[in-house]
C-alpha cells in the first residue's frame, strides 16, 4: 500500500541511532526527537510519544537501545488509534453519501474522483458525483472529467447555483437510480469563512432531511506535503461542519508520514482514505497496520 518511501526516512534514522549503542541517555531521546520533528510528527506529539517513552524504560526496565527503538514502534501505532476508527461507514439502508470539504487546492476534487473510480471499479458500486462547488466551472468540469473516468453517474447545475440544491437534486436522482454511494465535492472558498460555514451546514441540513439522518461521513481534504499547516486546517472545518475523517491526499510524495500521527494524537479524528499515487487507482482506505508495516520496511 505505502511502499513509496514513506517514513522509511524516520525509521531508518531510527535504527542508524541504536546501531552499535548499547545504553540509553538522553542523548538517544534528543536524537529521537529530531528524528520524529524531521519527519513531520508535532512539537506537541512528539514531546508525548517521548514521555511514554521515558516512562516505559524506568517501568519496563528496557535493557538496551534496541528495546527502545521496539518501544518507540509501539508507541508509534499506539498513537494510530483502532483499525475500526478508520472505516468509512456504510448506510444502513439508501444511498450512502459522503461530503468532501477542505479549502481549494489540497486535492478534494481528485481526491473525490479517485474514490468513484475505486468505488466502481474494486467495489462494484453504483456511484453518483455531485459537483456541489458551484462557485468554480473549473471544478464541475474537473469532475465531470472523473465521473466519465469512473464510469459512474454525474450531476452538476448552472454556476452560481444553490449548492444545497444541487445536493437536494442529487439525492431525488440517487433514490430514483437506485446508487448505493453519493461523493459530493463542496467549495473550498467564498465570500468569506462564515459564509462558506454556513453553506456547508445548510448542505448537512438538507441531507438530513432527506435522507434521515447526517452524511454518511464528511471527510476533510489535506495535503500531506503541507505538514504542520494541515493541522490548523483542520482545526478551523473541524469545529464548524462535524468533520468525520480526513482524506490525506499526496502521502507517496513526502518522507515526513509524521503528520499522520499528529492528525490523529492531536485532533482526534482518523485518517480514512490516503491518496498514494497519480493514477486513478491509486486511493487507500486507511489501515494503521498497514502504515505501520511501511514505516518498519527499510528494505
Amino acid at each position: 500500500m505505502l511502499k513509496s518511501g514513506i517514513f522509511k526516512n524516520l525509521w531508518r534514522n531510527v535504527d542508524a541511532l541504536v546501531t552499535g549503542r548499547g545504553r540509553i541517555d538522553d542523548e538517544l531521546f534528543e536524537e529521537f526527537e529530531a528524528a520524529l520533528l524531521a519527519a513531520d510528527v508535532s512539537v506537541t506529539t512528539t514531546d508525548k510519544i517521548l514521555d511514554d517513552l521515558r516512562e516505559a524504560v524506568r517501568l519496563e526496565r528496557l535493557p538496551d537501545a534496541k528495546a527502545v527503538r521496539e518501544r518507540l514502534r509501539q508507541s508509534l501505532t499506539e498513537a494510530l488509534g483502532e483499525a475500526g476508527d478508520t472505516r468509512l461507514k456504510v448506510a444502513p439502508s439508501g444511498p450512502s453519501l459522503y461530503l468532501m470539504v477542505g479549502v481549494n487546492g489540497v486535492g478534494k476534487t481528485t481526491t473525490l474522483g479517485k474514490m468513484a473510480y475505486r468505488a466502481t471499479h474494486t467495489d462494484g458500486k453504483k456511484v453518483m458525483l455531485v459537483a456541489g462547488d458551484t462557485f468554480r466551472a473549473a471544478a464541475a468540469d474537473q469532475l465531470a472529467i472523473w465521473a466519465q473516468r469512473a464510469g459512474c453517474d454525474f450531476i452538476r447545475q448552472q454556476e452560481r447555483s444553490d449548492p444545497a440544491a444541487v445536493v437536494f437534486d442529487a439525492i431525488q436522482a440517487a433514490k430514483a437510480r437506485d446508487i448505493d454511494l453519493i461523493l459530493v465535492d463542496t467549495a473550498g472558498r467564498l465570500h468569506n469563512k462564515a459564509n462558506l460555514m454556513e453553506e456547508l451546514r445548510k448542505i448537512g441540513r438538507v441531507c438530513e432531511r432527506e435522507l434521515g439522518r447526517k452524511p454518511d461521513e464528511v471527510l476533510l481534504a489535506l495535503d500531506a506535503t503541507t505538514g504542520q499547516n494541515a493541522v490548523r486546517q483542520a482545526q478551523e472545518f473541524i469545529g464548524a461542519v462535524g468533520v468525520t475523517g480526513i482524506a490525506l491526499a499526496k502521502l507517496d510524495g513526502t518522507a515526513r508520514g509524521g503528520i499522520v500521527i499528529t492528525l490523529r494524537e492531536e485532533l482526534g479524528v482518523p485518517v480514512k482514505i490516503v491518496g498514494v499515487g497519480e493514477q486513478p487507482a491509486d486511493i487507500r482506505p486507511f489501515v494503521p497496520q498497514v502504515f505501520i508495516e511501511a514505516l518498519l520496511d527499510t528494505e
